[in-house]
């Protein structure tokens, strides 16, 4: 929370609000490769569906958890940045 110090500074206060958005986004990601990840069962019962397609999707899955992990550091790290009050 932006009231949490009273030294934070509204460029902290942007910080704070970016790392939100970032952790936010890490959501998404993690929604992204939930569903990519159920598509991809989803075909496996499919015969009429290439052969590269599962292992496709479920690359990009964990390209998406990657993503959403990387993301969760870097709000962490504004964060921490913000509330330091650097």
């Amino acid at each position: 929370m932006v009231t949490e110090s009273p030294h934070v500074t509204s460029y902290d206060a942007e910080l704070l609000d970016r790392a939100e958005a970032l952790r936010a986004d890490a959501e998404l990601m993690d929604e992204y490769a939930r569903r990519l990840r159920a598509i991809a069962d989803t075909l496996a019962g499919c015969p009429a569906a290439p052969e590269w397609s599962r292992p496709t999707l479920q690359r990009q899955a964990a390209a998406c958890i990657t993503a959403a992990e990387q993301l969760r550091t870097a709000a962490k790290a504004l964060h921490t940045h913000a509330a330091a009050g650097d």
